[in-house]
């Protein structure tokens, strides 16, 4: 299609084309535009807070508000910002890079990705009627007697958007299991691939303690169920351990993908390979192992016994091996590199420092005893940001700029990034640094406000003010990705001089990826061939006719009918309205459910002779 004809496109088109993709890369953009709608929503939260606690007996928002506050900033953020920002960017490359032609179930695709979309809706209409109170990890017993409907809005868009998100794990897996390139092994695949296909286990065995915690929390308050009232012989306990099987896991299904990108942003702007790429390998699947085996040190505090609390004290340490190990090899990959610095790069190599000082603490963290003493205090709370902004959001920046080029076709303007990377990298430091001393100095976590002449001023009001630099390099960040999209040429096929299949596509790359599947002959597959002379993928393949899936509306109605179920599910115990929004809701995603499996979607064909056209 020329310039000239996807320029009158119109807006309609557009729309229309967006609701009914199953194409991969589409996918992907959308989970980053949700992603990042959301992500600004939870950083709004996050300065809200910080402004609340920026003096002393401040009034600027009420306790009750408060509360909400910090509940939705958290819920937001971990599951309606990192997750599905980190999915677009899997969706986006992941496939390139094992030279899939897409994913394997592009129709699944589609419905994770409105899943997703329509549970944090759910989440925040909650704002309308009364936000979720009871803090993100919702401990029992307080949210099974939160009055109103903040906590059943917490549940159902939590449980909406989980699936969406099961559905995203088991697409990747079978997509790196069966539809690699000829010669593209396990151990030729990218690190961000690997990374990848470690969260999608995770997600699978992770995600369903979280379903099953909801639905006990969600039959508890909506048809006086007993699974967590002490008082009818439930046990609040059982949610916290619920919770955290899911919950800790979930921490690495967040840091590991971010650990692929800074192994391939490494790899390419150092111009070696990435080194000790097998270590890198094993200690992934280490990580996500051990992942497994230390939820308990979230509940130190309740009463498990000292033989319960050294067990995961010496699993959650043990942690640091793998983790040290990827630290090294990252170093020894800089280690007499030709080095480009870039915004790309900076945001890589201002990680390293700052998970490292998260990691540390960690280890701090995870001694029990010591734990009694940080427990529930501001150290916890700057513990865990370093490690997930330190970590996931410096990732998640640094993949933004490094295939930006790849998704978008504009090259991000380098003054701005790195003026967006200087602001955000000193106000991170300077947010989440001082709450180390402030939680050592006995400030708890969760407080609306602190008293005067308790020393703590000084270090809240630093704090904020780092939140302010925070958010400004942000809106850097934004105004460069219009800006770059106005005014900057499109980009080159290969930017960056790239070293894995993603940059062998054509750019803009065609909706069918690659027209011949291309040969794999070792690690780094385009580095390799670049070496040879060759420039470009050796074909595996003779051109001939390529498979493609049809776009369907199915998913964005079924999810638009468990939305509105959702709300029946809700309000079904005051009025019967209720009740028509709860069946019509049901009702209209088991349609489109028998409707997809009645009638046959063989897809399409895209013939040689049509392929060779495009080739003149």
């Amino acid at each position: 299609m020329s310039t000239a004809t996807a320029q009158k496109t119109s807006f309609a088109a557009v729309l229309w084309d967006y609701l009914t993709t199953v194409d991969h890369k589409k996918i992907g953009k959308l989970y980053l535009y949700g992603g990042g709608f959301f992500f600004l929503i939870g950083g709004l939260e996050a300065l809200i807070i910080r402004i609340q606690l920026m003096k002393p007996e401040n009034d600027f928002i009420s306790a009750g508000l408060y509360n909400e506050m910090i509940t939705m900033h958290g819920t937001t953020m971990i599951f309606f910002a990192a997750m599905p920002i980190l999915l677009g960017l899997m969706n986006a490359v992941m496939p390139l890079q094992i030279g899939a032609r897409d994913v394997a179930f592009p129709f699944v695709n589609a419905l994770g990705f409105w899943l997703f979309l329509f549970g944090g809706i759910m989440l925040n209409v909650s704002w309308l009627t009364g936000a979720p109170d009871a803090g993100w990890t919702a401990y029992t017993p307080l949210s099974t007697s939160s009055p109103g409907h903040g906590v059943d809005y917490y549940v159902l868009g939590l449980q909406i958007s989980g699936a969406g998100t099961l559905m995203g794990g088991i697409n990747f897996l079978v997509t790196i299991v069966n539809m690699r390139a000829p010669g593209m092994t396990y151990m030729r695949m990218p690190l961000f691939t690997w990374t990848t296909f470690v969260i999608s286990v995770l997600i699978l065995f992770a995600f369903p303690a979280l379903t099953v915690g909801l639905f006990l929390m969600m039959f508890d308050r909506m048809f006086d169920a007993a699974f967590f009232d002490v008082a009818l012989g439930g046990n609040s306990i059982i949610w916290q351990h619920l919770f955290w099987i899911f919950g800790h896991p979930e921490v690495y299904i967040l840091i590991l993908p971010a650990f692929g990108v800074f192994s391939e942003i490494f790899a390419t702007f150092s111009r070696k390979r990435l080194f000790g790429y097998t270590a890198m390998v094993f200690a992934t699947i280490l990580i996500a192992f051990l992942g497994f085996m230390v939820w308990a040190h979230h509940m130190f505090t309740v009463g498990m016994g000292p033989v319960a609390n050294s067990i995961f004290a010496i699993a959650t340490m043990a942690i640091a091996v793998p983790t040290g190990i990827k630290i090294f090899n990252w170093l020894l990959t800089l280690w007499g590199g030709n080095i480009t610095i870039n915004s790309a790069m900076l945001w890589s190599l201002g990680f390293i420092p700052s998970f490292t000082l998260g990691g540390m603490t960690g280890v701090m963290v995870a001694t029990s005893v010591a734990d009694y003493q940080y427990h529930d205090s501001y150290f916890v709370v700057a513990h865990f940001h370093y490690v997930i902004v330190g970590g996931v959001v410096f990732g998640i920046l640094a993949a933004l700029h490094y295939w930006w080029p790849l998704m978008f076709r504009r090259i991000l303007n380098e003054k701005l990034g790195k003026l967006a990377f200087w602001t955000f990298f000193i106000g991170f430091h300077l947010t989440f640094f001082i709450q180390h001393f402030l939680g050592l100095m006995g400030m708890p976590r969760r407080y609306w406000i602190f008293l005067e002449n308790q020393q703590l001023d000084t270090g809240n009001f630093i704090s904020t003010i780092g939140a302010f630099f925070m958010t400004f390099g942000v809106l850097v960040f934004i105004f460069n990705a219009f800006y770059s999209w106005v005014k900057e040429k499109p980009a080159p096929q290969d930017p960056w001089d790239g070293r894995t299949l993603e940059w062998a596509v054509a750019s803009p790359t065609p909706h069918y990826n690659f027209k011949q599947l291309p040969l794999v002959r070792g690690l780094d597959a385009l580095w390799i061939e670049k070496m040879e002379g060759n420039g470009k993928m050796t074909p595996a393949e003779p051109v001939g006719d390529i498979h493609m899936p049809n776009g369907s509306i199915l998913p964005f109605i079924m999810s638009l009918g468990f939305f509105i179920a959702g709300f029946g599910f809700i309000y079904h115990t005051q009025n019967n309205f209720a009740y028509i929004l709860l069946f019509g809701g049901m009702g209209l995603a088991l349609l489109c459910m028998l409707l997809r499996s009645l009638k046959d979607d063989l897809g399409y064909h895209i013939h040689k002779e049509e392929l060779e056209k495009e080739a003149e």
